[in-house]
């Protein structure tokens, strides 16, 4: 019997101390919809066709290696926001910084990575005009995803 292929993450899940504060630092920082809560424990933002499930009740020390990367537009807008919010942004070549309760999220910017969003998903999210750089476009041919 084979193994099944790995397709996709449909979601991450993060540990936050307080749902309200998480939605308000994440509001802060990113433009997203809200998808919905369950009271007072629980709250999904939307990512497109995938979603950031947040969980009240973090209770290990801030990541420092540990981290997972988010796929933004524009990401000298998300590092403007997070300096007007007083964020630290970690030291290295990427735009890394830590959350209020130590989660470590690193920015990438759409255009520069392989990484495709299906046309239907970014029309829906009103970023279809959104292209890629030559270097994208070179890692995609590569894998036969591109153009």
């Amino acid at each position: 019997m084979g193994r099944a292929r790995l397709v996709g993450i449909n979601h991450i899940a993060l540990e936050v101390g307080d749902i309200d504060e998480a939605l308000d630092f994440y509001g802060r920082v990113l433009s997203f919809e809200l998808r919905g809560r369950v009271g007072s424990r629980m709250a999904f933002i939307d990512a497109g066709d995938q979603f950031i499930a947040l969980a009240a009740g973090r209770t290990q020390p801030a990541d420092d290696a540990r981290h997972f990367g988010l796929v933004v537009d524009d990401a000298g807008a998300v590092r403007r926001s997070l300096e007007d919010a007083g964020v630290e942004i970690l030291p290295g070549r990427g735009l890394d910084f830590r959350d209020p309760w130590g989660n470590r999220i690193q920015i990438v910017q759409y255009d520069e990575l392989q990484f495709i969003k299906a046309p239907a998903v970014l029309r829906a999210m009103g970023l279809d005009a959104l292209g890629k750089t030559d270097a994208a476009l070179t890692e995609q041919r590569a894998k036969g995803i591109g153009p």
